[in-house]
């Protein structure tokens, strides 16, 4: 397993203290924040893997900042909410604020880490036989293959990850930092190790073809995309 970053908001120090410590055991990166202020200035500074969500919290609801998090910030980051609500009725606010699992406290905490695998593995696209395609571009990470225009093409483990984060994020633009984040976590790559892959991989995917997918927004980041 690669270094998968989660913020935990959670107001309640000791629990979240023992959380972060049983969650790093297993490789975990744990930021926490104890407010709905902290956790939208680390949301909007880091790049995370999931997002460990309290309902109560000093300064307002989760529900807002899941709410937030998916109209304002437009993030498909994963959410699993942790709480003591139990009823159907907070269990369903709570999937229409956009959380994506419910964890009732108290719970096991080897089931917080499954629940925590599962969803990270379903948004970086690593469940079995899931296939991401663009155009006349498919990857099926099952068998750990690239193809376009029926043509397999063949890419290094480094730049397939490159591509599957591309297209995992599509039609989206993902920066250059969130990339680095993800490809190397805190280890520091070589100088322009990222600009190196980044044209490799164009010499693969759209090099010998009429339309080029790979794009490049000025200040910005990369996006893989389609575009007449």
């Amino acid at each position: 397993m690669g270094n998968h970053f989660i913020l935990m908001v959670e107001d309640h120090f000791e629990l979240a203290a023992t959380i972060c410590e049983f969650l790093e055991e297993h490789g975990y990166i744990i930021d926490h924040a104890r407010t709905l202020d902290a956790a939208r200035h680390l949301l909007k500074n880091q790049h995370y893997n999931l997002l460990l969500l309290d309902i109560n919290l000093p300064d307002g609801s989760g529900y807002d900042l899941c709410d937030w998090l998916r109209h304002e910030q437009d993030l498909d980051l994963p959410v699993l909410m942790l709480t003591a609500r139990d009823t159907l009725d907070d269990k369903l606010k709570g999937f229409a604020s956009g959380t994506d699992d419910y964890l009732v406290k108290p719970f096991d905490f080897n089931e917080l880490v499954m629940r925590i695998r599962a969803l990270i593995k379903r948004s970086l696209g690593e469940v079995s036989n899931s296939k991401l395609q663009i155009h006349d571009l498919i990857l099926d990470s099952s068998t750990q293959t690239v193809s376009r225009a029926g043509q397999n093409l063949d890419l290094p483990p480094i730049q397939f990850k490159l591509l599957k984060i591309l297209m995992r994020h599509s039609p989206k633009v993902i920066s250059k930092r969130e990339i680095m984040m993800e490809l190397w976590g805190d280890e520091e790559p070589e100088s322009d190790a990222l600009r190196s892959h980044i044209y490799n991989l164009r010499k693969v995917i759209d090099k010998p073809f009429a339309q080029k997918l790979i794009h490049t927004v000025s200040g910005v980041g990369l996006k893989i995309a389609l575009e007449s």
